[in-house]
């Protein structure tokens, strides 16, 4: 399909794709590029790694970032006249060498042409999992995941962009805002007079995971002021081992199905993985039953869009559990007796320390 798209189609030779393959900031605010290899590659959607083997291009250990339209955290905005605005996003994960996060807009008209905006990273810094708002003639911009270090924790990412110029500028905003959030939804009300931000994850601190945004915050683009809609009380722990290492909860539910879709191959190398890492062999029925506690409650329930959320409910209030790498999240989203609570927290730490004979420990989250 299109990787498919031969670059010869537009003028692409290994010569010019070592001038292009790099990704660049613009020189002004905007700096409108032209490129047939950016094009090529917006076409073809190649990650950094398959044009780089198409196109015997240099190694991105030597060079660095391979410029790719294969993103994460991209958004799309679909304009009344036709027009597409992709603005930024992430190429691969942090530990890739061709691991990039853009700062720039590229425009797709209906006849198919491409326009490339790049942008000073003082004007407008590498912004993934944002939002896209558009608002008359001007797209406003919230939030951001980043660069760890570029993350400002006390603080809402907030820029517009101008589609009559394509310049992008700060706003400076006032009230409470949700701080540093990415991942989250924003709604636009049909007076057009404020975005209400739901859902997301929360910058906590470079030492400490994301936290999950429970509440609603309103923006009004009038004043710019922020305001808190919602202000939850519900109890939130998040559990880790207490040596701080990595769990091995996914990869245990990983060869749990490998074993239930009787993929024996792919189940005998996880069960060889998992034995290794955790030195010793693991019994599936303890993950089975990590979240059976001895009160009633109802079945457990597994999220059909993210593969590591469950979800019980006790005395009609949702129970969520999100299994991290680092550590496990859980939210009661309402109101139970200090009873119930307890003997949840202390049935999961019981439950995950028999699961990888290790000691966990748990947390209260505070809201702040």
């Amino acid at each position: 399909m299109e990787d498919k798209i031969d670059p010869k189609e537009h003028s692409v030779t290994p010569s010019l794709f070592k001038e292009w393959r790099s990704p660049r900031f613009g020189n002004s605010n905007p700096q409108k590029i032209e490129s047939t290899v950016w094009e090529w590659l917006v076409r073809s959607k190649l990650c950094g790694y398959s044009s780089t083997q198409k196109m015997d291009g240099p190694s991105p250990f030597d060079e660095g970032p391979t410029w790719s339209f294969d993103r994460f955290g991209q958004t799309k905005t679909e304009l009344p006249d036709g027009r597409i605005i992709y603005i930024g996003g992430e190429h691969e994960d942090h530990y890739d060498p061709d691991f990039y996060i853009y700062n720039d807009v590229i425009v797709e008209h209906p006849n198919g042409e491409f326009d490339f905006y790049c942008y000073p990273k003082t004007d407008f810094p590498p912004t993934d999992f944002h939002t896209a708002t558009l608002v008359s003639n001007k797209i406003v911009l919230i939030g951001s995941l980043g660069y760890p270090q570029e993350r400002v924790e006390a603080s809402t990412q907030l820029y517009l962009l101008d589609l009559d110029d394509f310049k992008i500028s700060p706003i400076n905003s006032s009230g409470k805002s949700p701080r540093w959030i990415h991942c989250h939804e924003a709604t636009l009300d049909p007076n057009q007079t404020f975005i209400t931000i739901t859902k997301g994850l929360v910058e906590t601190g470079l030492d400490s995971p994301l936290r999950e945004n429970i509440d609603d915050w309103k923006l009004d683009i009038e004043s710019w002021t922020w305001q808190r809609l919602t202000d939850r009380k519900w109890p939130r722990w998040e559990l880790t081992r207490k040596d701080k290492a990595r769990n091995h909860i996914y990869d245990i539910r990983q060869a749990l199905w490998s074993h239930e879709v009787n993929w024996k191959e792919h189940h005998e190398e996880d069960m060889a993985r998992l034995e290794k890492a955790m030195g010793f062999s693991v019994d599936f029925n303890l993950v089975k039953a990590l979240y059976d506690f001895d009160f009633t409650h109802e079945s457990l329930v597994e999220d059909e869009e993210e593969h590591n959320v469950y979800w019980i409910y006790v005395d009609g209030v949702r129970v969520r559990f999100v299994e991290e790498r680092y550590c496990l999240n859980v939210t009661v989203e309402g109101s139970l007796s200090n009873q119930t609570l307890t003997s949840m927290r202390e049935q999961l730490i019981s439950s995950l320390n028999e699961l990888e004979r290790a000691t966990w420990v748990l947390k209260e989250l505070k809201e702040t």
